[in-house]
């Protein structure tokens, strides 16, 4: 990996101390990203931020080698993965062996992902990704868990958004796969707790919000 330029080490330096948000031109932050000592947040207004490895250079000023790029799970039109999160009103994708071997592969890159894009490297906490991505990121970790989707004439988990800020709600028939459910999302670095549905639908649910810290 080619060391960054002079140019790049200013933008890295004058990052801000507790986030790593970069300010530069649009070619300047390109180049980092493209060098894998920045990335570009999901959400508006798409600001730029350190990855661990642009961390590493600012505090301890030596270029670190460069990491395989990270593979990461896309809510992506027809004909790429996507968790399932039990609202789907049709079979999608692939089946059996073939759908198992879809998600662990999504779930190892988001995985990766994480340690890309967390300040610390941490695989346990999730990442800007998912908290840009709220449904998406907690089905894939329940799918990967081995818990089941909702579907056409089945029972299982249903993810879905909610008017809370950073929060999705699990639905899941039985209180024993509720609990999974809860299990499954705590493990994987998510917030959890069990609440009351209103009266009208009954039930109750677990409203999930990723960990920052």
């Amino acid at each position: 990996m080619r060391p960054p330029t002079a140019v790049q080490r200013r933008i890295i330096e004058a990052a801000e101390p507790g986030t790593g948000r970069l300010s530069g031109t649009e070619t300047q932050l390109t180049g980092l990203v493209r060098a894998r000592l920045a990335f570009r947040h999901p959400r508006p207004p798409h600001a730029y931020f350190l990855t661990p490895a642009g961390h590493r250079i600012r505090e301890e000023g030596a270029a670190p080698a460069a990491p395989e790029p990270p593979r990461a799970p896309a809510p992506a039109p027809s004909g790429v993965f996507a968790a399932r999160t039990g609202t789907e009103t049709a079979p999608t994708g692939s089946e059996g062996p073939a759908r198992a071997r879809e998600v662990r592969s999504a779930w190892e890159g988001l995985v990766e992902l994480r340690r890309m894009t967390n300040r610390d490297g941490s695989r346990e906490r999730p990442c800007a990704w998912e908290r840009g991505h709220l449904v998406q990121a907690a089905a894939l970790a329940l799918e990967a868990a081995g818990c089941r989707p909702a579907g056409p004439g089945q029972d299982g988990y249903r993810v879905e958004e909610t008017p809370q800020p950073e929060a999705v709600a699990v639905r899941e028939p039985t209180p024993e796969g509720l609990r999974r459910c809860a299990a499954v999302l705590e493990r994987a670095g998510w917030q959890v707790g069990e609440h009351a549905a209103a009266a009208r639908s009954g039930g109750r649910y677990v409203l999930a919000s990723p960990r920052r810290t």
